[in-house]
């Protein structure tokens, strides 16, 4: 069975592609690539020539996640299990590709319609080294990717069935979260997935938003980093929208921060790693062992 191998990029559509710039780059920290011919912003931030696609656009949210496999033999593999769950795939061109930043690649949904890609052959550039605009100590990405997403799914089981059975991922850990929504409480089951040692590379659940994006992770190399950018997000009039906190599961020390796009981006460091050898599922009841509070002093969803 082919499997996903890291989450490799990710394609934006935006609404304010000019603050987007800034917010990437000035706070996020993330190396300007480079713009395609229609404008679209290419975000690096590692060997690879870009992780990032922001284009411009009304929809404020995910454009394409893009699944990393290691050869096209392996493509070719994955593209028969996603057609033989019922699901149609679509070849991409030879421009996309480039676009893209790869060798080739195909185009697909989840049973939920978030749109999805898989490719293999991404852009490697160590002849110009990745340089963030802010003095930070890089990202940590490698053979993990570039980091999580965690969007919303229509049904949880079918979700699960397709990231696992048709994808090859692994399960890391269940979330039972209680929402308080001015009426009596609901029960959400979120759940997190791996396909390398971190610990998860996508996160989903029935969750009650309208955008399929709920936010998108960065993990950087200091806790410093974290901190100063906890501060620089906020000169920068970014919206915190959950405070310094450490996550139960993965043990991740971050903070979450509100895009120009609407969608947050969760900004962390520490994450502890999956060995699939010892690792157990487990399930959890609390999303944070400590903070990670919103504006009103409320734990965050």
């Amino acid at each position: 069975m082919a499997s996903v191998t890291q989450l490799g990029y990710l394609g934006l559509t935006v609404s304010k592609l000019g603050e987007w710039e800034k917010f990437a780059t000035g706070v996020l920290g993330l190396q300007l690539a480079g713009k395609t011919a229609d404008g679209a912003l290419l975000l690096r931030m590692d060997e690879y020539h870009h992780r990032f696609i922001v284009s411009e656009g009304p929809d404020d949210d995910l454009a394409f996640a893009g699944w990393e496999v290691p050869s096209q033999p392996a493509l070719m593999e994955l593209a028969g299990q996603i057609k033989a769950a019922g699901i149609e795939v679509q070849a991409g061109s030879a421009e996309e590709a480039a676009r893209r930043g790869v060798a080739e690649f195909i185009r697909f949904a989840d049973p939920s319609g978030n749109p999805a890609e898989a490719y293999y052959g991404p852009l490697i550039s160590f002849e110009n080294p990745f340089r963030s605009p802010r003095a930070i100590s890089g990202f940590d990405t490698g053979t993990m990717g570039l980091g999580h997403i965690v969007v919303r799914v229509d049904d949880a089981q079918r979700g699960l069935h397709f990231y696992r059975d048709v994808l090859g991922m692994r399960i890391s850990d269940f979330i039972d979260l209680k929402m308080r929504r001015g009426r009596p409480t609901d029960n959400l089951k979120l759940t997190f997935m791996h396909c390398n040692p971190r610990h998860h590379s996508i996160a989903f659940g029935a969750i009650p938003v309208p955008k399929r994006l709920l936010h998108f992770m960065l993990q950087v190399k200091s806790i410093d980093d974290v901190g100063s950018t906890y501060y620089v997000a906020q000169d920068a009039g970014a919206e915190i929208s959950a405070s310094l906190g450490r996550h139960t599961n993965d043990h991740m020390v971050s903070f979450y921060m509100r895009t120009p796009a609407g969608f947050e981006v969760e900004y962390g460091y520490g994450a502890r790693t999956i060995d699939d050898r010892i690792w157990k599922v487990e399930r959890h009841e609390a999303p944070s062992i400590w903070g990670h509070r919103g504006l009103a002093g409320t734990p965050a969803k």
